[in-house]
Protein backbone atom coordinates (compact mmCIF):
# COMPACT_ATOMS: atom_id res chain seq x y z
CA UNK A 1 0.00 0.00 0.00
CA UNK A 2 0.93 3.67 -0.29
CA UNK A 3 -0.29 6.36 2.06
CA UNK A 4 0.33 10.07 1.54
CA UNK A 5 -0.83 12.56 4.14
CA UNK A 6 -0.92 16.35 3.76
CA UNK A 7 2.03 16.42 1.36
CA UNK A 8 3.34 19.84 0.39
CA UNK A 9 6.28 20.82 -1.79
CA UNK A 10 7.46 24.05 -3.41
CA UNK A 11 10.16 24.93 -5.89
CA UNK A 12 12.19 28.11 -5.86
CA UNK A 13 11.79 30.51 -8.79
CA UNK A 14 13.56 33.84 -8.60
CA UNK A 15 13.81 33.49 -4.84
CA UNK A 16 10.07 33.05 -4.31
CA UNK A 17 8.56 29.61 -3.53
CA UNK A 18 6.25 28.19 -6.22
CA UNK A 19 3.82 25.54 -4.90
CA UNK A 20 4.06 22.22 -6.75
CA UNK A 21 2.02 20.05 -4.35
CA UNK A 22 -0.56 21.44 -1.95
CA UNK A 23 -1.97 19.22 0.83
CA UNK A 24 -2.13 16.03 -1.23
CA UNK A 25 -3.49 13.03 0.66
CA UNK A 26 -4.31 9.59 -0.76
CA UNK A 27 -4.47 5.92 0.16
CA UNK A 28 -3.61 3.18 -2.33
CA UNK A 29 -4.70 -0.30 -1.32
CA UNK A 30 -2.42 -3.34 -1.80
CA UNK A 31 -2.57 -4.56 -5.40
CA UNK A 32 -4.48 -1.49 -6.57
CA UNK A 33 -3.74 0.29 -9.87
CA UNK A 34 -3.98 3.97 -8.93
CA UNK A 35 -3.57 6.77 -11.49
CA UNK A 36 -2.69 10.43 -11.06
CA UNK A 37 -4.19 12.25 -14.04
CA UNK A 38 -3.91 15.89 -14.98
CA UNK A 39 -2.41 18.48 -17.33
CA UNK A 40 1.27 19.39 -17.43
CA UNK A 41 2.38 21.24 -14.33
CA UNK A 42 -0.42 19.96 -12.07
CA UNK A 43 1.96 18.18 -9.64
CA UNK A 44 1.37 14.55 -10.58
CA UNK A 45 4.98 13.67 -11.48
CA UNK A 46 6.32 15.60 -8.48
CA UNK A 47 4.03 13.53 -6.25
CA UNK A 48 5.35 10.32 -7.83
CA UNK A 49 8.97 11.46 -7.41
CA UNK A 50 8.31 12.20 -3.74
CA UNK A 51 7.09 8.62 -3.26
CA UNK A 52 10.20 7.37 -5.07
CA UNK A 53 12.48 9.49 -2.89
CA UNK A 54 13.78 11.51 -5.84
CA UNK A 55 12.33 14.70 -4.34
CA UNK A 56 12.16 15.70 -0.68
CA UNK A 57 8.84 17.36 0.22
CA UNK A 58 8.52 20.37 2.49
CA UNK A 59 6.03 18.69 4.82
CA UNK A 60 3.69 15.73 5.22
CA UNK A 61 4.13 11.98 5.48
CA UNK A 62 4.64 9.12 3.02
CA UNK A 63 4.28 5.44 3.91
CA UNK A 64 5.23 2.64 1.49
CA UNK A 65 4.07 -0.78 2.63
CA UNK A 66 4.54 -0.78 6.39
CA UNK A 67 7.52 1.60 6.29
CA UNK A 68 7.34 5.33 6.98
CA UNK A 69 9.70 6.68 4.32
CA UNK A 70 9.17 10.40 4.91
CA UNK A 71 7.79 12.46 7.78
CA UNK A 72 8.44 16.13 8.36
CA UNK A 73 7.13 15.85 11.94
CA UNK A 74 9.28 12.86 12.87
CA UNK A 75 12.30 13.84 10.78
CA UNK A 76 12.12 10.56 8.85
CA UNK A 77 13.80 10.15 5.46
CA UNK A 78 14.46 6.78 3.79
CA UNK A 79 16.67 6.94 0.66
CA UNK A 80 15.23 5.65 -2.64
CA UNK A 81 17.24 2.42 -2.71
CA UNK A 82 15.76 1.35 0.64
CA UNK A 83 12.09 1.95 -0.24
CA UNK A 84 11.52 -1.39 -2.04
CA UNK A 85 10.06 0.23 -5.13
CA UNK A 86 10.41 -0.31 -8.86
CA UNK A 87 10.17 2.62 -11.24
CA UNK A 88 9.76 3.05 -14.99
CA UNK A 89 10.68 6.50 -16.29
CA UNK A 90 9.13 8.27 -19.25
CA UNK A 91 12.44 8.02 -21.12
CA UNK A 92 12.96 4.35 -20.01
CA UNK A 93 16.58 5.21 -18.96
CA UNK A 94 18.03 2.13 -20.69
CA UNK A 95 21.83 1.86 -20.44
CA UNK A 96 23.01 1.65 -24.07
CA UNK A 97 26.41 0.08 -23.26
CA UNK A 98 24.76 -2.96 -21.63
CA UNK A 99 22.96 -5.99 -22.99
CA UNK A 100 19.31 -6.66 -22.22
CA UNK A 101 20.35 -9.14 -19.51
CA UNK A 102 22.82 -6.70 -17.94
CA UNK A 103 20.24 -3.92 -17.83
CA UNK A 104 17.80 -6.06 -15.88
CA UNK A 105 20.50 -7.53 -13.64
CA UNK A 106 21.90 -4.16 -12.60
CA UNK A 107 19.50 -3.53 -9.65
CA UNK A 108 20.48 -6.91 -8.17
CA UNK A 109 24.18 -5.95 -8.04
CA UNK A 110 23.81 -3.07 -5.58
CA UNK A 111 25.14 -3.65 -2.07
CA UNK A 112 21.67 -3.45 -0.52
CA UNK A 113 20.09 -5.92 -2.95
CA UNK A 114 23.01 -8.12 -4.04
CA UNK A 115 22.03 -11.74 -4.65
CA UNK A 116 24.08 -14.86 -5.54
CA UNK A 117 24.97 -15.27 -9.19
CA UNK A 118 22.69 -18.23 -9.91
CA UNK A 119 19.72 -16.66 -8.18
CA UNK A 120 20.38 -13.42 -10.06
CA UNK A 121 20.38 -15.24 -13.40
CA UNK A 122 17.10 -16.99 -12.60
CA UNK A 123 15.39 -13.78 -11.46
CA UNK A 124 16.58 -11.84 -14.51
CA UNK A 125 15.36 -14.52 -16.94
CA UNK A 126 12.07 -14.80 -15.06
CA UNK A 127 11.59 -11.02 -15.30
CA UNK A 128 12.40 -11.06 -19.02
CA UNK A 129 9.95 -13.93 -19.55
CA UNK A 130 7.23 -11.88 -17.84
CA UNK A 131 7.59 -9.18 -20.50
CA UNK A 132 8.28 -11.64 -23.33
CA UNK A 133 11.92 -10.64 -23.83
CA UNK A 134 13.67 -13.83 -22.64
CA UNK A 135 14.76 -14.59 -26.20
CA UNK A 136 16.56 -11.22 -26.37
CA UNK A 137 18.70 -11.55 -23.22
CA UNK A 138 22.04 -11.28 -25.04
CA UNK A 139 21.00 -8.54 -27.46
CA UNK A 140 22.52 -5.04 -27.05
CA UNK A 141 19.84 -2.86 -25.48
CA UNK A 142 19.95 -0.14 -28.21
CA UNK A 143 19.01 -2.78 -30.80
CA UNK A 144 15.52 -3.15 -29.32
CA UNK A 145 12.48 -1.40 -30.73
CA UNK A 146 10.71 1.30 -28.72
CA UNK A 147 8.11 -1.11 -27.43
CA UNK A 148 10.77 -3.65 -26.48
CA UNK A 149 12.75 -0.99 -24.62
CA UNK A 150 9.62 -0.14 -22.67
CA UNK A 151 9.28 -3.82 -21.72
CA UNK A 152 12.94 -3.91 -20.77
CA UNK A 153 12.51 -0.96 -18.42
CA UNK A 154 9.51 -2.72 -16.87
CA UNK A 155 11.48 -5.96 -16.38
CA UNK A 156 14.28 -4.02 -14.67
CA UNK A 157 11.73 -2.38 -12.35
CA UNK A 158 10.20 -5.76 -11.43
CA UNK A 159 13.33 -7.90 -11.01
CA UNK A 160 13.85 -6.69 -7.44
CA UNK A 161 10.34 -7.93 -6.52
CA UNK A 162 9.21 -4.53 -5.28
CA UNK A 163 6.13 -3.92 -3.16
CA UNK A 164 5.31 -0.84 -5.20
CA UNK A 165 5.62 -0.07 -8.92
CA UNK A 166 5.87 3.59 -10.00
CA UNK A 167 5.14 4.41 -13.64
CA UNK A 168 5.91 7.91 -14.96
CA UNK A 169 4.09 8.21 -18.32
CA UNK A 170 5.84 5.05 -19.61
CA UNK A 171 3.71 4.79 -22.77
CA UNK A 172 4.10 8.34 -24.07
CA UNK A 173 6.97 7.51 -26.46
CA UNK A 174 5.13 4.67 -28.21
CA UNK A 175 3.10 4.89 -31.41
CA UNK A 176 -0.69 4.76 -31.11
CA UNK A 177 -1.17 1.06 -31.90
CA UNK A 178 1.66 -0.12 -29.67
CA UNK A 179 0.43 2.14 -26.87
CA UNK A 180 -2.98 0.48 -27.09
CA UNK A 181 -1.42 -2.99 -26.84
CA UNK A 182 0.82 -2.02 -23.94
CA UNK A 183 -2.08 -0.53 -21.96
CA UNK A 184 -3.65 -3.96 -21.79
CA UNK A 185 -0.40 -5.83 -21.15
CA UNK A 186 0.79 -3.45 -18.46
CA UNK A 187 -2.43 -3.62 -16.46
CA UNK A 188 -2.66 -7.41 -16.78
CA UNK A 189 0.94 -7.80 -15.65
CA UNK A 190 0.44 -5.56 -12.60
CA UNK A 191 -2.69 -7.50 -11.65
CA UNK A 192 -1.04 -10.89 -12.19
CA UNK A 193 1.84 -9.92 -9.91
CA UNK A 194 -0.52 -8.21 -7.45
CA UNK A 195 1.89 -5.26 -7.22
CA UNK A 196 0.61 -1.93 -5.91
CA UNK A 197 0.94 0.50 -8.82
CA UNK A 198 1.05 4.30 -8.93
CA UNK A 199 0.73 5.49 -12.53
CA UNK A 200 1.14 9.04 -13.81
CA UNK A 201 -0.34 10.17 -17.12
CA UNK A 202 -1.98 13.09 -18.89
CA UNK A 203 -3.74 10.73 -21.30
CA UNK A 204 -7.40 10.34 -20.35
CA UNK A 205 -7.84 7.05 -22.23
CA UNK A 206 -4.93 5.45 -20.40
CA UNK A 207 -6.39 6.48 -17.05
CA UNK A 208 -9.90 5.26 -17.87
CA UNK A 209 -8.88 1.88 -19.31
CA UNK A 210 -6.06 0.90 -16.93
CA UNK A 211 -7.03 2.16 -13.47
CA UNK A 212 -8.90 0.93 -10.44
CA UNK A 213 -8.89 4.49 -9.09
CA UNK A 214 -8.25 7.78 -10.89
CA UNK A 215 -7.26 10.95 -9.03
CA UNK A 216 -7.57 14.13 -11.11
CA UNK A 217 -5.05 16.82 -10.18
CA UNK A 218 -5.09 20.56 -10.79
CA UNK A 219 -2.73 23.23 -9.44
CA UNK A 220 -1.02 20.79 -7.09
CA UNK A 221 -4.21 19.40 -5.56
CA UNK A 222 -6.36 16.31 -6.04
CA UNK A 223 -9.77 17.74 -6.94
CA UNK A 224 -11.62 14.44 -7.44
CA UNK A 225 -10.88 10.74 -7.14
CA UNK A 226 -12.95 7.65 -7.82
CA UNK A 227 -13.37 4.74 -10.21
CA UNK A 228 -13.02 5.55 -13.92
CA UNK A 229 -16.80 5.23 -14.34
CA UNK A 230 -17.45 7.63 -11.44
CA UNK A 231 -14.98 10.20 -12.70
CA UNK A 232 -16.40 10.08 -16.22
CA UNK A 233 -20.13 10.02 -15.47
CA UNK A 234 -20.23 11.98 -12.20
CA UNK A 235 -17.73 14.84 -12.45
CA UNK A 236 -17.91 17.25 -9.52
CA UNK A 237 -16.50 20.24 -11.38
CA UNK A 238 -16.48 21.78 -14.83
CA UNK A 239 -12.71 21.18 -14.99
CA UNK A 240 -13.11 17.41 -14.53
CA UNK A 241 -16.03 17.30 -16.98
CA UNK A 242 -13.92 19.02 -19.64
CA UNK A 243 -10.63 17.25 -18.91
CA UNK A 244 -11.97 13.68 -18.77
CA UNK A 245 -13.23 12.99 -22.26
CA UNK A 246 -15.16 15.78 -23.92
CA UNK A 247 -18.21 17.61 -22.70
CA UNK A 248 -20.54 20.26 -24.05
CA UNK A 249 -20.43 23.07 -21.50
CA UNK A 250 -23.45 25.39 -21.48
CA UNK A 251 -23.65 28.35 -19.06
CA UNK A 252 -27.00 28.86 -17.32
CA UNK A 253 -28.91 30.06 -14.30
CA UNK A 254 -30.93 27.84 -11.97
CA UNK A 255 -34.65 28.65 -12.01
CA UNK A 256 -35.78 25.86 -9.67
CA UNK A 257 -34.27 22.99 -7.62
CA UNK A 258 -35.99 19.93 -6.21
CA UNK A 259 -34.82 16.48 -5.06
CA UNK A 260 -31.50 16.44 -6.89
CA UNK A 261 -32.88 17.94 -10.11
CA UNK A 262 -32.74 21.46 -11.49
CA UNK A 263 -34.44 23.60 -14.10
CA UNK A 264 -31.81 25.80 -15.74
CA UNK A 265 -32.31 28.74 -18.08
CA UNK A 266 -29.72 28.75 -20.87
CA UNK A 267 -29.29 30.48 -24.21
CA UNK A 268 -30.78 27.31 -25.77
CA UNK A 269 -33.85 27.57 -23.56
CA UNK A 270 -34.87 25.86 -20.35
CA UNK A 271 -33.14 22.54 -19.62
CA UNK A 272 -34.06 20.01 -16.95
CA UNK A 273 -31.03 18.21 -15.54
CA UNK A 274 -29.37 16.53 -12.59
CA UNK A 275 -28.22 19.00 -9.97
CA UNK A 276 -24.58 18.72 -8.93
CA UNK A 277 -23.81 22.37 -8.32
CA UNK A 278 -24.29 25.12 -5.77
CA UNK A 279 -25.43 28.69 -6.28
CA UNK A 280 -27.63 30.01 -9.05
CA UNK A 281 -24.92 30.45 -11.69
CA UNK A 282 -24.05 27.05 -13.13
CA UNK A 283 -22.75 25.34 -16.23
CA UNK A 284 -24.40 22.30 -17.78
CA UNK A 285 -22.17 19.41 -18.85
CA UNK A 286 -23.41 16.83 -21.34
CA UNK A 287 -21.25 14.31 -23.20
CA UNK A 288 -21.35 14.31 -27.04
CA UNK A 289 -22.42 10.66 -27.09
CA UNK A 290 -25.42 11.49 -24.88
CA UNK A 291 -26.97 13.97 -27.32
CA UNK A 292 -29.77 12.12 -29.12
CA UNK A 293 -31.25 12.83 -32.56
CA UNK A 294 -35.04 13.26 -32.46
CA UNK A 295 -36.98 12.26 -35.62
CA UNK A 296 -38.85 15.06 -37.38
CA UNK A 297 -42.48 15.15 -36.37
CA UNK A 298 -41.89 13.77 -32.87
CA UNK A 299 -44.17 15.51 -30.32
CA UNK A 300 -42.51 18.22 -28.23
CA UNK A 301 -40.72 17.23 -25.01
CA UNK A 302 -38.33 18.63 -22.42
CA UNK A 303 -34.81 19.44 -23.55
CA UNK A 304 -35.55 19.15 -27.28
CA UNK A 305 -33.99 21.76 -29.59
CA UNK A 306 -33.39 22.39 -33.27
CA UNK A 307 -30.06 23.30 -34.80
CA UNK A 308 -28.01 23.57 -37.97
CA UNK A 309 -25.24 21.01 -38.63
CA UNK A 310 -22.05 22.95 -39.32
CA UNK A 311 -19.81 19.96 -40.04
CA UNK A 312 -19.46 16.22 -39.60
CA UNK A 313 -16.19 14.30 -39.32
CA UNK A 314 -15.93 10.57 -40.00
CA UNK A 315 -13.82 8.61 -37.47
CA UNK A 316 -14.62 5.07 -38.59
CA UNK A 317 -16.53 3.76 -35.59
CA UNK A 318 -18.40 7.05 -35.17
CA UNK A 319 -19.15 10.43 -36.71
CA UNK A 320 -18.63 13.63 -34.74
CA UNK A 321 -20.91 16.49 -35.72
CA UNK A 322 -21.07 20.10 -34.61
CA UNK A 323 -24.58 21.58 -34.35
CA UNK A 324 -25.15 25.30 -33.88
CA UNK A 325 -28.17 26.73 -32.08
CA UNK A 326 -27.94 30.52 -31.99
CA UNK A 327 -24.54 31.33 -30.49
CA UNK A 328 -24.08 27.87 -28.96
CA UNK A 329 -22.20 25.02 -30.69
CA UNK A 330 -22.72 21.47 -29.49
CA UNK A 331 -20.79 18.32 -30.30
CA UNK A 332 -22.59 15.06 -31.10
CA UNK A 333 -20.99 11.62 -31.39
CA UNK A 334 -23.15 9.22 -33.39
CA UNK A 335 -23.02 5.89 -35.19
CA UNK A 336 -22.15 6.51 -38.87
CA UNK A 337 -25.56 5.19 -39.98
CA UNK A 338 -27.36 7.73 -37.79
CA UNK A 339 -25.17 10.75 -38.42
CA UNK A 340 -26.35 13.92 -40.20
CA UNK A 341 -24.30 15.69 -42.85
CA UNK A 342 -23.14 19.27 -43.00
CA UNK A 343 -25.98 21.68 -43.80
CA UNK A 344 -28.75 19.54 -42.31
CA UNK A 345 -31.25 20.99 -39.86
CA UNK A 346 -31.89 18.50 -37.06
CA UNK A 347 -33.82 18.17 -33.84
CA UNK A 348 -31.99 16.74 -30.86
CA UNK A 349 -32.59 16.00 -27.21
CA UNK A 350 -30.39 16.45 -24.16
CA UNK A 351 -31.55 13.61 -21.87
CA UNK A 352 -32.31 14.91 -18.40
CA UNK A 353 -30.40 12.10 -16.66
CA UNK A 354 -27.33 12.80 -18.81
CA UNK A 355 -27.22 16.55 -18.19
CA UNK A 356 -25.41 17.68 -15.05
CA UNK A 357 -25.49 21.17 -13.53
CA UNK A 358 -22.15 22.13 -11.98
CA UNK A 359 -21.06 25.23 -10.10
CA UNK A 360 -19.91 27.86 -12.58
CA UNK A 361 -16.72 28.63 -10.66
CA UNK A 362 -15.59 24.99 -10.34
Amino acid sequence: MIRIENLRMSYRSGGAPVPAIQDVSLDIEPGQFYTLLGPSGCGKTTTLRCVAGLEEPDSGEITVGDKLVFSSNQGAWVPPYRRNIGMVFQSYAIWPHMSVFENVAFPLKNDSTRVPREEMRKRVLDALALVKLDAYADRPAPHLSGGQQQRLALARALVGEPKVLLLDEPLSNLDAKLREEMRVELRELAKRLNVTTLFVTHEQLEALTMSDVVAVMKDGRIIQSGTPAEIYSQPRSAFVAKFIGRSNIIPGRVMDRSQGEALVQTSLGQIRCRDGGTGNEVVLAVRPEDVKIVPTGTPGADNVFEGHVERSLFFGECVESVVRVGDVSLQLRLHPQDAPTGGDVIRFRLPQKRCLALSADS
